[in-house]
């Protein structure tokens, strides 16, 4: 990988460790309660929102390095994060399968957060997100780090 998009890709870890680390006393105060108010939770979707907002940006600049077709239909989001686990057109894996189903729910929140009003969010949901944000981003970046620092993309999937 050349330096340039390494450079572009550690510009937007950064951006989501700032954000994971400038928030964390909301993450602190929503996971010590058993349902935070309606503030906190708003404030706490939108956190959740700009994760994997973040994330996805990586994961773009990885394929557009690889010159691999990004999906431009009304899934797209949905595409673009089974090509992360392997369903692109050269089988690497951007990320590790153990993440895939929590990932998902990521992916579902975020559609289901652009779609409603922060009357509709349901504790339930997200606090599990919440509680596991931080967890998963360090996977994520571990797992970014990891296929950055391969010579060629094709070693990430042996």
């Amino acid at each position: 990988m050349d330096e340039t998009a390494k450079i572009k890709i550690r510009h937007e870890i950064s951006r989501i460790d700032k954000l994971l680390n400038d928030i964390s006393p909301l993450l602190n105060l929503c996971k010590a309660k058993e349902r935070p108010n309606l503030i906190e939770i708003t404030a706490a979707a939108q956190v959740l929102h700009s994760f994997y907002n973040g994330v996805e940006s990586i994961i773009v600049l990885f394929f557009k390095h690889m010159n691999e077709k990004l999906p431009n239909d009304f899934r797209w989001h949905k595409t673009l994060l089974e090509m992360a686990f392997g369903a692109n057109t050269r089988n690497i894996r951007i990320l590790r399968e153990d993440i895939k189903t929590e990932m998902q729910n990521f992916l579902s929140f975020r559609h289901f957060i652009r779609h409603s009003y922060s009357s509709e969010l349901d504790w339930s949901e997200m606090g599990p997100l919440i509680r596991g944000v931080e967890a998963v981003w360090e996977t994520i970046k571990s797992d970014f780090e990891a296929f950055m620092a391969l010579d060629t993309p094709e070693r990430m999937d042996t």
